[in-house]
């Protein structure tokens, strides 16, 4: 009891020093505007339970695809409000993500789907993961760097990964959905929101079909979370008390039922996006970071950026001065919050060092091809996928075929090596 109420003022504290702090020693308000962003991506990642990688490892494991359908739903729901102000401006006046579709895109997906299988996390979940599960977040957040580095040379020069087989009519390097329907009465955007919600509609009835055959054969078993959040209990409004113990409990530490979370991260995405003018980024910093790393071993910013094939500003801006930094920073303040917040914390840390060492070769394999993968496919799940999707590009929808198929193809090989390792004991 007492670890459970030392947990929460911790939660709390640690929250009012980060607005404080941030507020004061950040160097503009753009930058404390991405730590918010990026502490409510966090927050919401993790009191929904939620994760990209979870879709495929889920489903793969256990048979449920309730996170791939609540990830549809989040995929639309994103794309309409980006739509709704889109419609009203030049197209051009934002970054949007509309990537290039080539042979990159396949590979980048396919080894991005095969690594967060051995991690169990992506580049964005590797950070909430830092606070629940610190030894396999740190072992494949370190490789994910190194993969991300080593593979800017080629994001940088290859024109298998640059340059697009297919374009539309706005868009010389890739395919933005609008383009094709620019007869319709809200200038192409209307067409596109359909093309989009057949899309995600799709996703959900092969989900639900997937989710049958499952239950018929007899393999289709509970997720724990999913489980929890299923049975979690509304606020009792006719006993409500302000200050007790249950009103805290359901504000601040009951989990949140992932379409819950999909909202809290739609809007979230929306309010970067109205503000920075481009989308939900996460996995470039990583290669910078390991550039960093390099520094403070005597090699010189101009040496990185010849082997990177890019300019040495990302590696000669401070971490707390790199607005995409700050925000994965935020990323893992969000995670930390509410896990004190709902006393979690302790308990987690504790289970979290339980790991043999063939599993951290596992995580540090995915966590390598996770970071290459992300080179290839110009993004990750939020980079190459979220983004992409809510941005009308026909990349995103084809990055999550091979994303998944990439899944499938880890899991089956992680079973193996897991069925062999267990019994070797």
């Amino acid at each position: 009891m007492k670890s459970n109420v030392l947990q929460a003022i911790l939660g709390w504290v640690l929250l009012i020093l980060t607005l404080v702090l941030g507020a004061t020693l950040l160097a503009s308000n753009a930058l404390f505007f991405r730590l918010l962003i990026g502490i409510a991506f966090g927050y919401a990642l993790t009191r929904a339970y939620m994760g990209f990688a979870g879709s495929v490892n889920r489903a793969y494991n256990t048979g449920s695809t309730k996170l791939f359908r609540t990830l549809a739903f989040m995929f639309f729901i994103t794309a309409v409000m980006v739509a709704g102000f889109l419609m009203l401006t030049e197209s051009t006046d934002y970054n949007l993500w509309v990537n290039p579709i080539n042979f990159g895109l396949i590979l980048g997906g396919l080894l991005f789907g095969f690594g967060m299988t051995f991690s169990t996390c992506c580049a964005s979940g590797v950070l909430t993961d830092l606070i629940g599960e610190f030894p396999k977040a740190l072992v494949t957040l370190v490789f994910f760097c190194i993969g991300v580095f080593i593979g800017f040379p080629i994001q940088n020069s290859a024109t298998w990964v640059q340059k697009t087989w297919l374009r539309s009519a706005s868009y010389e390097n890739g395919v933005f959905f609008p383009d094709w329907f620019k007869g319709d009465p809200l200038g192409g955007y209307l067409g596109a929101i359909i093309l989009t919600g057949v899309l995600c509609l799709g996703v959900v009835g092969l989900s639900f079909a997937y989710e049958r055959y499952r239950k018929n054969k007899n393999t289709l078993y509970a997720v724990p979370s999913e489980r929890l959040q299923d049975n979690t209990q509304p606020l009792d409004t006719a006993a409500f008390k302000l200050f007790s113990k249950d009103t805290y409990t359901a504000l601040f530490a009951k989990p949140w039922k992932m379409s819950t979370g999909a909202v809290v991260i739609a809007i979230t995405f929306v309010v970067l996006m109205a503000v920075t003018k481009a989308g939900w980024g996460a996995s470039t910093p990583y290669g910078l970071w390991f550039g960093k790393i390099l520094m403070v071993f005597g090699v010189t910013s101009e040496s990185l950026a010849s082997f990177a094939k890019m300019g040495a500003a990302g590696f000669e801006t401070p971490f707390f001065q790199h607005a995409v930094s700050v925000q994965n920073f935020g990323i893992i303040l969000g995670a930390l919050f509410f896990m004190l917040m709902s006393s979690q914390l302790f308990e987690a840390v504790k289970s979290a060092f339980k790991l043999k060492w063939w599993q951290l070769l596992l995580f540090a394999m995915g966590g390598l091809t996770m970071g290459f993968g992300t080179r290839l496919a110009n993004g990750c799940n939020v980079g190459a996928l979220y983004t992409p999707i809510a941005n009308f590009s026909l990349a995103g929808w084809l990055f999550f075929i091979f994303l998944a198929l990439g899944g499938v193809a880890g899991n089956i090989i992680q079973k193996k090596i897991y069925d062999k390792a267990s019994g070797g004991k």
